[in-house]
């Protein structure tokens, strides 16, 4: 009987065998970002890449808007590896207006308290309704210069 189970129903996964992998999570996935939600560091600053390496994934603790919920293009703090960043949101799992795109993962890129990103590349595709946001977030890096 326990054979013909395994052929309908596929291999039996017991919870030892679940908790082995790395990447498992007993929580539900919610299509929101909220507080305690894990998020996907996507460009290449050091602190992103070390804790992404580690697998050990940055988590919201507090979003910046009057709502409860974290959307594409919302500033958010997060702990990661100990510390509190804040981080953009660049793209949500949970289902989008038209024209928008839907990832399959939470992704967010790290800024600094003026709103320049940590990382020198962004490694995913931006939504083009952000690119504009992002960039008028973020000051210059060094002075205009213009020829005499």
């Amino acid at each position: 009987m326990l054979r013909f189970s395994r052929q309908l129903f596929g291999p039996v996964f017991t919870p030892k065998m679940c908790l082995a992998k790395a990447d498992f999570h007993c929580t539900a996935s919610d299509l929101r970002l909220q507080k305690l939600s894990r998020l996907r560091i996507v460009d290449n600053s050091a602190i992103g890449r070390a804790a992404m390496m580690e697998g050990t994934p940055p988590k919201i603790i507090h979003v910046y808007s009057k709502k409860k919920f974290g959307y594409t293009g919302d500033k958010v703090l997060v702990t990661i590896k100990g510390e509190m960043k804040k981080a953009i949101i660049v793209g949500c799992h949970e289902n989008q207006p038209a024209l928008q795109p839907r990832f399959d993962t939470n992704n967010a890129v790290l800024v600094d308290e003026a709103g320049s990103p940590l990382g020198t590349r962004i490694l995913v595709p931006i939504p083009t309704h952000l690119r504009k946001k992002l960039k008028d977030m973020s000051r210059t890096k060094g002075a205009d210069y213009t020829k005499l």
